[in-house]
Formats: structure tokens, sequence, C-alpha cells
């Protein structure tokens, strides 16, 4: 075979990764006069690489998220109380392997959904299948699909290793079909040993007021926090912060 023919087969053979680089791993092995064994892990290395690069990206799209939000990108002395061991200790992603959930209930714009964006995004470098969903948000769409449509979304909540429900209760109250749907994602995901991780600007107590059912409240909790993590976020807004910076004082007319 020459070059071209090696190329088509490794392309026919769906090995892009060697094909990619093969010409310069070949004139690399000859100026170095690199052992053949040398060159070709050198080539099986470029084809996982590529391999990996694919799955991960792959991942990250379909997970839902809309940045790659890194713990190391947050302004951590901006509110010193916040529980940054914590954070980084559901970074680790030991909790997925537990099956354990995580609770990140705090004031708004300080930080949480960054905190659980980064949780996913790290997941999904790790192997494992997040998904992100602005959850009032995502809810509203479910109560309004057809049947066929909600076994799909459901399936699609249900089977991933991690789910990361942000925002919960942002409206407050849910209807009736978003708490319904709450309530099957909790059980299922529960009974499979799948994590959760939500975010809420609601206190825990006060979910019944907001699902309109104190029962289902409970229900949901009690599966929720059986192995889950309690984030308490307090302090300032960076959101608030950011908004005050960009505020430019005209000057005053001469």
């Amino acid at each position: 075979m020459n070059m071209i023919e090696i190329e088509r087969a490794l392309r026919e053979l769906r090995l892009s990764g060697i094909a990619e680089t093969l010409s310069t791993r070949v004139m690399q092995a000859q100026a170095a006069q690199q052992p053949f064994l040398e060159t070709f892990a050198a080539m099986l290395q470029d084809e996982l690489d590529r391999r990996r690069s694919r799955l991960t990206e792959r991942r990250f799209k379909r997970s839902g998220l809309d940045e790659r939000a890194c713990l190391a990108d947050f302004d951590w002395r901006f509110n010193p109380k916040l529980p940054r061991s914590a954070c980084f200790e559901l970074h680790t992603l030991k909790f997925i392997g537990e099956g354990a959930n995580a609770l990140i209930i705090g004031k708004p714009g300080t930080g949480k959904s960054h905190v659980a964006k980064a949780v996913a995004y790290q997941a999904t470098l790790q192997g494992y299948d997040a998904r992100y969903l602005e959850a009032d948000t995502e809810f509203a769409r479910y109560a309004l699909a057809n049947t066929s449509e909600r076994t799909v979304l459901l399936k699609d909540w249900v089977t991933p290793d991690l789910i990361i429900l942000d925002d919960l209760f942002l409206a407050r109250r849910i209807s009736e079909h978003a708490a319904e749907v709450l309530q099957a994602i909790v059980h299922q995901r529960y009974k499979l040993r799948r994590s959760i991780v939500v975010t809420s600007n609601r206190v825990v107590q006060d979910w019944g007021k907001y699902l309109g059912d104190a029962t289902m409240a409970s229900t949901i909790l009690d599966r929720l926090m059986h192995r889950c993590a309690m984030l308490e976020f307090e302090g300032k807004s960076y959101r608030l912060k950011e908004a005050a910076s960009r505020i430019a004082v005209a000057p005053e007319s001469s």
C-alpha cells in the first residue's frame, strides 16, 4: 500500500485520529529513526485522544449546559462565607458513584448555578452522562407536552448519571403536572441510585407551599435528603456586583 491507500483504509476503518497525523508521524519517525513500536504507539495515542475528545464534546452537547463553568473561575473572596470546601468536595464527583444528591440553597446571585454547572461540566469530562435543566422552564415545557413527548422527556431526565435542577421554584408555584414530574424524577432516580443536584432560592420548609401539596413535598424531600449534601449560600450578589461595575458615571457637561 502507498500512503494514499493507507489513509483511505484508515478512514474506512474509522481510524481518523491516525489518518489525520499519519504523514507527520512518518516524517517524525524517519527524522528521529524511531523504532516501529514507538511510532505505532504514538499513532494509537493520536487515535485515542481524538476519540476521547469527540466523546467529551458529545457529552457536553447532550448535557444542555450553556457554558463550560469551572470552580477555578469563581471569586471566592467576594463571599468568604460560602461553603468552599463542600463545593470542591462535590466537584470530586464522589457523590455520583455513591448515588447521593446535593441541595444548594441560598440567596439569588450568590453563585449556586455556577457551582452546579461546574460540577456538571466536570462530570462530562470524567465520562458521566449529565443533564442540566433550568427547572421551572423545563417543567413548564413538560406540562404543555403531549403524552408521548412527556414519556421521552421523563426518560431523558431519569436515565443520566447526574441531573441538575437549577433554580427550582424560581416562579414560586409550579403547575400540578410539573409537581408530578418532579416527584417522578426524584422517585425513579432514588430507586436507581442516580444523583440529583438541586439549586433553589427557596428554603426546603416552604416547598410544600410551592408544590401545593405538603405530603408530596415531604415525599420528595425524604428521598432527596436520604443521601444528600446540604450547601447554604449566603452573602452578597455577584450579579449586582457585576452590574455595579458596569455603571459608568456620565461626565458633567461644561
